[in-house]
């Protein structure tokens, strides 16, 4: 009997960009590999979106829409590409107004793309009405999501078969045009007979013959069979990478699968020698770049912290950019409790980063002590409605902190009503930079912002990680010497107990575990204050209570303040920090410029009252 032949697209250039560097890839570096995907017979690929679009402007210093014109022309003029959108959020982490998802979906088919995967992290369905239609009616082709995870153990009321199978019927009751559906499981957790259970039922629910993709990741470790489950229960694709962008974070490897699936009913129809040879020229493309080891394992908490495998390795990375890696283990932990009190929303971005960028909070300020605005703004409504309603506690603390009410508002409508949004904002902007006013700057002025406005001016910075070939050689010829002197080694004793210690440049060992390390003198405390010598004036301190880079300088020196008003702004996780003036005053000096990094404690200002 002929086995079915399993369709899959192949993800190694875009989730599995995101999922093992961050996002952080530069188009030169990667193109050889398309090339040698195509030249494998591989013809659906994952070209852009997602991440891997404001990432070029905030890391690569790259225009997104010329990544997208040169992978096309890589590709070959019949490749599907395809791209992800997140529904009214589209491109970035903010939502935005009706104009600007319409321009979306235009540009993104006037730059080369075929296909675009649109989801609502909430599976509010009123996210993805507007936006499936502007996809349509582009020319695009529109795969719509049903987004899913597994709940932390003991949480109960969404994410069941039967909670996707309500989702997908309001999907087909709002009329949105669509030409397949995709279950998209962005952490990796959900359990593989739900999976089963869910795909069967949509193939019931669905008009004979319509085309159901299934999305998973490794992270969880349970891919393969999940793969598996969807595909006996009728799903038509699904997603695989190549390595080094495969496993661990990201989704199995095309050779994995097609290995798994030897035997069965099932066929991937490929010639796996030129996958081979396409891998191989991919592992040579990606050589010089920094992999995580967290983006290479799987990770058997997860289920209780889903943390998907495409904001994972882009956390890890901004902790490594603010010296806090030490902090990761923290975060994932708390995050379960963010997801059990946020309302059940997917763990998928936009609303996996409010997940980590509040359980980040929980870690370095106390828990429930400062609510993270994206957070709060999801849970007061400002994102659309979540599956379950939300703690009434963090409710309450999120509209005390942010000073917004609960709003049921449909977010179109919010959004359409904001005049900091929308074409006419974005043109505004631009003109006040002295930038063209083009459809493409409009779009990156309102999904990028100031990052993309900088981008524009010609100011972006390059944030990508690769390996210092040149310091690995200077280490290694400084080797004999550093075995003949060795660390400064010592025995602690504390309260009776031995401690080895082990000091080497900025690494201190510590009872087994190894540490990175910053010795300065004491900053004595948020601020501090010291008198002038005549008694008439003293000098206050502004520090930070937390690594970051320098977003913004409001104030100059020379310039009175009132308690409480904003002097910097700084930006550590993809949040925004207001650092404030603690007194009336006038600010004395300004210590940092934007763009800088900052260390917790650092002297950032000094107010003299």
């Amino acid at each position: 009997m002929a086995k079915k032949r399993i369709q899959f697209m192949c993800t190694a250039f875009r989730d599995g960009f995101q999922s093992v560097y961050g996002a952080r890839v530069q188009t030169p570096d990667f193109l050889p590999a398309v090339e040698a995907a195509r030249d494998a017979g591989i013809s659906w690929l994952e070209a852009g979106g997602g991440a891997r679009f404001q990432s070029l402007y905030f890391y690569c210093n790259e225009d997104a829409f010329d990544m997208m014109d040169a992978f096309r022309g890589a590709a070959g003029p019949d490749a599907n590409l395809q791209t992800l959108a997140r529904g009214v959020n589209v491109v970035g982490l903010d939502s935005q107004s009706s104009d600007i998802i319409d321009l979306h979906a235009k540009l993104f088919k006037k730059h080369g793309m075929t296909t675009i995967r649109n989801f609502d992290a909430l599976n509010d369905v009123e996210n993805l009405i507007h936006s499936g239609r502007c996809i349509t009616d582009a020319g695009l082709k529109h795969q719509v999501c049903v987004t899913l995870m597994e709940l932390p153990p003991g949480c109960t009321g969404a994410h069941d078969a039967a909670f996707y199978s309500d989702t997908l019927q309001k999907i087909l009751d709002a009329d949105i045009p669509f030409d397949a559906v995709c279950f998209k499981d962005a952490s990796g957790t959900a359990v593989p007979s739900k999976v089963y259970e869910t795909i069967a039922a949509a193939r019931k629910m669905l008009p004979a013959g319509t085309f159901i993709h299934f999305h998973t990741h490794e992270t969880a470790g349970v891919s393969v069979l999940a793969n598996k489950a969807a595909i006996d229960a009728g799903a038509d694709a699904i997603d695989l990478s190549m390595a080094p962008c495969s496993g661990g974070t990201c989704q199995p490897d095309i050779l994995v699968m097609w290995h798994a699936l030897r035997g069965t009913e099932y066929d991937l129809d490929v010639d796996v020698e030129k996958v081979r040879a396409a891998e191989e020229v991919f592992k040579d493309c990606m050589k010089d770049y920094f992999l995580p080891p967290e983006a290479t394992a799987v990770e058997p908490l997860i289920p209780w912290s889903p943390m998907p495998g495409g904001a994972l390795t882009a956390n890890t990375q901004m902790l490594r950019d603010n010296n806090i890696m030490e902090k990761y283990p923290q975060i994932i932990a708390a995050m379960s409790d963010v997801v059990r009190k946020g309302g059940y929303g997917t763990s998928v971005t936009p609303v996996s980063q409010f997940y980590f960028q509040q359980a980040f909070n929980n870690v370095m300020f106390g828990p429930w002590k400062k609510i993270a605005e994206p957070y709060g703004k999801m849970v007061l409504g400002y994102f659309g409605k979540t599956p379950v309603p939300p703690d009434a506690d963090v409710v309450k603390l999120a509209e005390e902190q942010l000073s917004l009410p609960v709003t049921t508002r449909p977010v179109l409508e919010l959004n359409d009503a904001d005049p900091s949004k929308g074409i006419a904002a974005a043109t505004a902007v631009l003109q006040e930079a002295d930038l063209p006013v083009t459809d493409e700057n409009i779009f990156i002025a309102s999904t990028c912002k100031e990052k993309g406005v900088r981008f524009l001016q010609g100011k972006a910075e390059l944030g990508i990680r690769k390996i210092d070939k040149a310091a690995e050689a200077a280490a290694a010829a400084a080797a004999p010497a550093a075995t003949t002197n060795g660390p400064a080694e010592y025995n602690v004793s504390v309260n009776g107990n031995d401690i080895f210690m082990a000091f080497e440049g900025n690494m201190v060992t510590v009872g087994g575990k190894v540490y990175r390390v910053a010795i300065k003198p004491e900053s004595g405390g948020s601020t501090t204050t010291s008198s002038a010598a005549n008694g008439s004036t003293s000098s206050t301190d502004i520090t930070s209570q937390m690594p970051g880079s320098v977003f913004k300088q409001l104030v100059q020196p020379g310039q009175r303040v009132r308690e409480g008003e904003s002097i910097l702004i700084l930006e550590a996780m993809k949040m925004e920090m207001e650092v404030a003036s603690p007194i009336d005053g006038t600010v004395a000096t300004v210590n940092v410029q934007v763009g800088d990094q900052v260390a917790t404690g650092q002297v950032l200002a000094t107010v003299t009252s």
